[in-house]
């Protein structure tokens, strides 16, 4: 083996030991989502400075989508978000509202949207922001299968999230998982909301979230509600079903049997 092959391969493998065994870095630096159980799993919330993907069937995509924007909002810090989307997105999911995006509790003025033409553009973009220490996170969303992102681009994202301390949220919309040096991968689904105040015209946004993948800990799924004003997951609320009163007019059910006895 040459010299030269002998110093790529060294330097390959000590980029995959960074990656692989970074554990300190990750349990220093997480963020606690607000769902205990989901915390749990993650050792004490999600570790910045890392990848985390997000996997969903093309028809829930707005789910995935309301739920990247909840991850974002826990990991930025009041730093400009960048979320990077390919130009025919909006064909297929529809334009992102900056208004739903502030109802989801997101400040519209941090976030700066990017069109690429192409998934090459994409990943050059998604790579250059991860290194910019400045943004808080870097959403990247990908439509579709798509042998661009392999498990180099995968570690080449990887490098700069861990370099910058910027997080990367990889949106993947009709896709399959492949291998990647992701520290989580999610599976989302949209939960039926829980009805809402009588006022109120929706209730709280629900996700179906399952825990593919988690290089620190175990995966799960759990039923994750979104508060808007506090900017954070929460378990489950419980909602009894209301039960309707007997009518006043009516004879007591007992009585017509002690009649009819």
């Amino acid at each position: 083996m040459s010299g030269a092959r002998r110093s790529a391969l060294a330097t390959l493998r000590g980029q995959i030991e960074r990656i692989e065994i970074s554990d300190t870095v990750h349990h220093r630096d997480r963020v606690a989502l607000g769902h205990p159980e989901a915390d749990g799993a993650l050792q004490g919330g999600l570790a910045r400075a890392a990848i985390h993907e997000v996997f969903c069937e093309g028809r829930q995509g707005t789910a995935a989508t309301g739920f990247v924007s909840g991850l974002a909002g826990r990991v930025t810090e009041r730093k400009p978000l960048l979320w990077i989307r390919q130009e025919f997105s909006d064909m297929e999911t529809g334009a992102l509202s900056m208004h739903g995006l502030a109802e989801l509790g997101l400040d519209p003025r941090r976030v700066v949207m990017v069109r690429a033409a192409d998934v090459e553009s994409a990943l050059r973009t998604s790579a250059d922001a991860l290194a910019c220490d400045a943004l808080g996170a870097v959403v990247l969303e990908l439509w579709g299968e798509t042998r661009q992102f392999d498990l180099v681009a995968s570690r080449k994202l990887t490098l700069a999230a861990q370099s910058s301390g910027v997080t990367g949220l990889l949106l993947r919309m009709a896709a399959h998982p492949l291998p990647s040096t992701a520290e989580t991968r999610w599976m989302l689904r949209a939960a039926d909301s829980p009805p809402g105040a009588m006022w109120g015209a929706w209730g709280a946004p629900r996700f179906d979230a399952e825990l593919l993948r988690n290089r620190h800990g175990p995966c799960g799924r759990w039923i994750m509600e979104w508060k808007c004003d506090e900017c954070q997951f929460s378990e489950s609320s419980a909602y009894p079903q209301p039960v309707a009163a007997a009518p006043a007019h009516r004879p007591d059910q007992a009585v017509l049997q002690r009649r009819a006895g």
